[in-house]
């Protein structure tokens, strides 16, 4: 389907007002993706011109995909604003703390600026040295996040714990990774994110790996769904996500006395349909009670901490992780279990002082292992 033409599908129903996070933090109709795409069919038929207003609103999306996923018309509103930023992006609208992301991850190969060797800077407590040479079987993608923010390093510890334990042959890039590329490609710097992929990929073939293992949706999605996109062919590796592996491994669990809810994250719920198998690990732990909050599976609500939009708007994150938190408390659960770096930042964050706590089910399984 033509995207222009599928601008004209939607009726205006509303269903996206229900299911948008910034919506549900703003309360305002622009915000929609009604909305939203009543202002690129404006500026399509000509009666708005592309002004650095108009970039502000359609960048100031977590690009969760709630609103394609409840979408009666089918309307794909996730790929018709991919396309718009892209023509932004050519025009020199994107809003300037999105174009110093973007430099930080051209420059400096990471979102947050930090020098290379700083990389592999979450390894250095361990009790065992990373594996980093060799012939790998499985390299291991940490990501931006989980290599760059202390608050995160938990989750890359756990994984090469478990790893470890399993005796599986990996390796890490260390200071040779660098970021997927996704924060360009929601920036619009399609070209940009195409030449990431190229090196990453390259890097990846000359470790002689089948598998490309990675703790991130945002990596994994990107790796898996838009790489080939973006050059136009397969990649050659397996791309795995690391609940996949979570439970084809098969860890015995010690008992778990909690109450416990899951977080969809949009990319992997979403993004890459994976609903079931987190559910199915958490529900084989002893003691443990699953319970699901009131929105879940396809339609959960965002954590806040998509779409770039911390870097251009944080307060709308912060609240919108107070919102998806509140509902963790409806539901009665007392620990939020997600699968992904950026969602359980986000939701810690916001949790301070709320009783509940947010833990990675990587990091869970690392703990519980029998």
């Amino acid at each position: 389907m033509e995207l222009n033409e599928a601008l004209y599908r939607c009726n205006k129903c509303g269903f996206c007002q229900a299911s948008c996070p910034f919506y549900q933090f703003t309360r305002e109709e622009w915000a929609t993706a009604r909305g939203r795409l009543r202002l690129i069919r404006e500026a399509l038929e000509g009666r708005l011109a592309p002004s650095d207003g108009y970039a502000s609103r359609l960048y100031r999306c977590f690009m969760c995909g709630a609103c394609s996923a409840t979408c009666p018309s089918g309307v794909p509103i996730e790929e018709i604003l991919l396309r718009t930023r892209e023509e932004l992006a050519l025009k020199g609208f994107i809003p300037s703390p999105l174009e110093e992301l973007g430099q930080r991850v051209t420059s400096t190969g990471n979102i947050s600026g930090e020098e290379k060797a700083l990389r592999l800077s979450w390894a250095q407590n361990l009790e065992f040295t990373v594996r980093r040479n060799g012939k790998p079987e499985v390299v291991y993608f940490v990501g931006c996040v989980s290599s760059l923010y202390p608050q995160a390093y938990g989750l890359p510890q756990s994984m090469v714990q478990l790893l470890e334990k399993k005796e599986v042959n990996y390796s890490v890039l260390g200071e040779e990774e660098v970021c997927c590329g996704y924060p360009l490609l929601l920036n619009g710097q399609v070209d940009l994110a195409r030449k990431v992929a190229e090196r990453n990929i390259a890097l990846v073939r000359e470790t002689g790996a089948r598998i490309l293992l990675t703790t991130c949706p945002s990596c994994y999605r990107m790796w898996k769904k838009f790489y080939p996109e973006l050059l136009g062919d397969e990649i050659g590796l397996d791309v795995v996500h690391s609940v996949q592996w979570l439970v084809e491994a098969g860890f015995p669990l010690k008992p778990f006395e909690e109450k416990l809810t899951y977080h969809d994250p949009c990319d992997l719920g979403r993004g890459c349909g994976f609903y079931e198998e987190p559910r199915a690990f958490l529900r084989a732990i002893p003691g443990a009670s699953l319970v699901e909050m009131p929105l879940t599976r396809a339609e959960a609500l965002c954590c806040g901490g998509g779409g770039n939009v911390e870097s251009l708007d944080p307060s709308a994150g912060e609240g919108v992780a107070r919102i998806r938190l509140e509902q963790a408390r409806l539901a009665g659960a007392n620990v939020v279990v997600t699968a992904c770096p950026q969602c359980r930042r986000t939701l810690s964050r916001a949790a301070r002082g709320m009783g509940i706590k947010v833990v990675d089910i990587v990091e869970l399984g690392a703990r519980l292992l029998g």
